[in-house]
């Protein structure tokens, strides 16, 4: 998605210097138009704005404070735009310490996937220090059709992972009643067509269904995005003694895709799990 989003900033006339740990992926960056850094802390020289997209806190951390970390070189003035999806506890954390260094801090999560980042078309969760959105608003502009400041720091990862729960439940539902289906004698073609224009259809459903149908592989989000960010939400869930119990059976079918294998495969392979226990061969691959 970073690579993505950079490119809706070049084609809006946009300066965008740029650092990844792939070189294939910093090649194609440079080739798309973009500046390759030699790291983290030389792409972030200089410049009012830092945009961070990566899989998880981890990377975060050593984008930011690892060895050539961009918090080396970046000013004190400047603006972080956190993209990825973190805990909230450490949005809160990691705001605070940017606070200290003089840097302002937009915990600002988004929405779409691939397709949304290269559309322009994410959807924006904002949580943010008084003074960055109105810094980051004109690089958010290019990526998003729509941006929502919803509080301070961590809050926009908070409303990230509601909306994370809500689209892989949608994305196993599918799995699974195109898997039922199938295995009752039912053309799953047919039960898609009948369901997307009834109740039970979804955007996710409208969206991934025939994605399974087909065996379209494109990941558009993967199985290991997705079985992070309930994590995430199940740890939110546990801190405040909440229960979730369908959050919690969405995680196990992603963390039993991850576990045959699936991990960094389309989010659409939660299919085969059902498919494997199920006997069934929706996508008539067989």
């Amino acid at each position: 998605m970073g690579r993505a989003m950079a490119g809706r900033l070049l084609a809006a006339g946009h300066r965008v210097s740029g650092f990844d740990v792939a070189d294939a992926a910093l090649a194609g960056f440079a080739g798309d138009g973009g500046e390759p850094a030699t790291s983290a802390a030389a792409a972030a020289r200089d410049v009012g704005l830092l945009v961070v997209m990566v899989h998880d806190a981890e990377q975060v951390e050593a984008a930011l404070a690892g060895p050539d970390g961009a918090l080396d070189t970046l000013k004190a003035g400047a603006t972080v735009w956190l993209a990825s999806t973190v805990a909230p506890g450490y949005a809160r954390r990691l705001g605070a310490r940017l606070a200290d260094a003089g840097v302002l801090f937009v915990d600002g999560p988004v929405s779409g996937g691939v397709a949304g980042a290269a559309a322009g078309s994410l959807t924006v969760m904002a949580g943010a220090v008084p003074g960055a959105l109105e810094v980051a608003g004109e690089a958010m502009a290019a990526c998003a059709r729509h941006v929502f400041p919803v509080g301070e720091p961590g809050a926009g990862s908070l409303v990230k992972l509601m909306n994370q729960v809500l689209t892989a439940a949608h994305i196993a539902l599918t799995a699974e009643v195109l898997a039922l289906g199938t295995r009752c004698g039912v053309d799953p073609r047919l039960l898609a067509d009948v369901i997307t224009r009834s109740a039970g259809t979804s955007r996710q459903f409208e969206r991934r269904a025939p994605a399974m149908l087909d065996g379209d592989l494109t990941p558009n989000a993967t199985v290991a995005t997705f079985l992070k960010d309930l994590g995430l939400a199940q740890d939110t869930a546990r801190e405040h003694a909440f229960p979730t119990p369908l959050a919690a059976a969405t995680h196990q079918l992603f963390l039993m895709a991850a576990g045959a294998g699936h991990a960094g495969d389309s989010d659409v392979t939660v299919l085969r799990v059902y498919e494997r226990f199920g006997g069934v061969d929706v996508a008539g691959r067989r």
